[in-house]
């Protein structure tokens, strides 16, 4: 299948607590740059100022340039359109997904929602866009993000085992590769793609996963291995 400042911010990302949950953000817009080509004119958005402590912008909840630029910048990064850099609902929903990340920590499985009792069991939690592989309680890998199905698509919820593996599968529905399929249910799979993990609307089905994330999945799982996935996408 085809495949949301404070103390943590960077210059170049926002750490999010977590092995290898780093968001780049793009931040500054150089004078020079691309993004500097086309006046950013958007009018101040309902989540004007929940974006602007997101970036680390002065909070005043008023619209200015470099609010504008910076907005657009991360929009663009993530592939949210329209990449107006105007603060809405779709631009703050991807953000407070990435809060939520970053709140999981090393912890992700706190509230006791993916099993225990399994062994070896990939979790896959959809209304963080998060997964791990834990051991009995024992966090075995992440969490990392990860991207689900879209609205009409979504990634099924339930228990699940893994039952095929393809080092590089060629989707024939999408015309795309799939590297690092690990199939759980009915051709929905982890797998790697270049996408941001915080691209909307999600994928076709599929639990997408960085490169460096699905290759690690692809060491740490076998066939028959356990798969929980809970929750609900935010949008679906």
């Amino acid at each position: 299948m085809g495949v949301k400042g404070g103390a943590w911010r960077r210059r170049t990302g926002v750490v999010l607590g977590a092995t290898g949950l780093v968001v780049p953000l793009a931040l500054t817009v150089g004078a020079g740059s691309a993004h500097a080509a086309t006046a950013c004119t958007a009018g101040t958005g309902p989540y004007q100022k929940q974006v602007e402590k997101f970036l680390g912008r002065t909070v005043d909840g008023k619209q200015s340039t470099g609010d504008c630029q910076a907005i657009r910048s991360f929009q663009q990064t993530h592939g949210i359109t329209p990449s107006a850099g105007y603060a809405g609902p779709l631009t703050w929903r991807t953000m407070d997904t990435m809060l939520q990340q970053r709140a999981a920590g090393k912890t992700p499985n706190k509230a006791g929602k993916c099993p225990v009792n399994k062994g070896r069991i990939a979790c896959v939690d959809l209304t963080r866009q998060l997964s791990w592989v834990q051991d009995g309680s024992k966090l075995v890998y992440g969490p990392v993000p990860v991207r689900t199905g879209r609205d009409g698509a979504e990634t099924r919820t339930g228990a699940k085992k893994v039952y095929q593996r393809t080092l590089n599968h060629w989707s024939t529905l999408y015309k795309v590769w799939m590297p690092y399929s690990q199939f759980f249910d009915g051709g929905q799979a982890f797998h790697s793609t270049t996408k941001s993990m915080w691209n909307p609307p999600g994928s076709g089905g599929c639990v997408n996963m960085r490169p460096n994330d699905a290759k690690a999945y692809w060491n740490l799982l076998k066939n028959g291995d356990d798969v929980f996935v809970y929750g609900r996408k935010p949008g679906t």
